[in-house]
């Protein structure tokens, strides 16, 4: 029974699948938004975080009709959960070190739209360390740079590449690039066939705006509050938005150009209204895996070889 003195089992291979079923479950904040990551039925899940209850004695987890939240316990637990398995991640990677080669698992993550980037080059950096650690499973994730960086902090990803204005304290990296952010309308925007010199502040001010999720309190360059009608944390689902003429918004110049080039978008209020956006690699401060900081080298070196002379 949940709560009664009993000792704490030794871990077996059933622990640490439970628990990793209860890190997706806590992961996405309830029992059908797993499903698709634990590829199983929520019936099954709900019988598994039961197991996992009765083999530690506590109750890890409120879920019924109120919605899904984590116990006092249930916090506890999933905080040792990720040490652990990054123990057991460190464990493999020693090993590998020892015996003179690399493996186990990296988890890297970044944000959309990378793909247009040439200041960046992850293709071939990814490539690199593909060839220097053939042993290491890769995992890469697309996902917001706030969930990113927690991300980062629950140890869910090794290392990854996200925009922020500065790199918090508990993480180490570095500044990778800066990317210009400017400001754009779709062809069957008002404003689209405007001349530049004619449209003012207040017309930019007034428009329906687009915004970042992420960024709340930004300010742009242009010092002006937007009208803010729709947002989103992804730069495909803005660019939709912009394109269908009915909003104004931000995007990358690299992969807004396309759009640019064949007429469907174009920038407002020229150079006023743009904005460099600092992006840092980064990972934990106590990171130790030697993967880690190979995978950090190889993307830092290609950055550097597309930036240099």
């Amino acid at each position: 029974m949940i709560g009664a003195k009993m000792t704490t089992p030794n871990l077996q291979d059933v622990d640490l699948r439970l628990l990793r079923v209860f890190q997706s479950v806590a992961r996405h904040r309830g029992l059908s938004a797993a499903q698709e990551d634990l590829g199983v039925s929520q019936a099954t899940i709900s019988n598994q975080l039961k197991q996992l209850e009765m083999r530690l004695g506590l109750r890890l987890c409120d879920r019924g009709r109120g919605g899904f939240a984590l116990t006092h316990e249930g916090r506890v637990v999933l905080e040792a959960a990720r040490n652990l398995f990054h123990s057991i991640e460190s464990f493999r990677g020693t090993i590998g070190t020892t015996r003179g080669e690399l493996i186990g698992d990296v988890h890297f993550g970044t944000v959309d739209a990378m793909w247009t980037n040439r200041t960046l080059n992850l293709h071939a950096g990814i490539a690199d360390f593909a060839d220097q650690a053939p042993k290491v499973l890769l995992s890469t994730e697309i996902a917001a740079p706030q969930d990113l960086f927690q991300g980062l902090a629950e140890d869910r990803h090794h290392l990854i590449l996200a925009p922020t204005p500065q790199l918090p304290s508990r993480f180490v990296g570095q500044l990778a690039f800066c990317e210009r952010q400017s400001l754009y309308c779709g062809l069957d925007h008002p404003l689209f066939d405007r001349a530049p010199e004619d449209i003012t502040l207040a017309e930019v001010r007034a428009a329906p705006y687009a915004a970042r999720s992420y960024m709340q309190g930004w300010v742009s360059p242009l010092k002006t509050p937007f009208n803010i009608m729709a947002e989103t944390s992804h730069m495909e689902s803005l660019a939709i938005l912009i394109l269908s003429g009915r909003y104004i918004g931000y995007l990358p110049s690299h992969f807004a150009k396309s759009w640019e080039e064949s007429g469907q978008m174009r920038r407002l209020v020229d150079d006023q209204a743009s904005y460099d956006e600092p992006f840092f690699l980064a990972y934990r401060r106590k990171e130790t895996y030697r993967a880690v900081e190979m995978l950090f080298n190889c993307i830092r070196r290609r950055i550097e070889k597309v930036e240099g002379p």
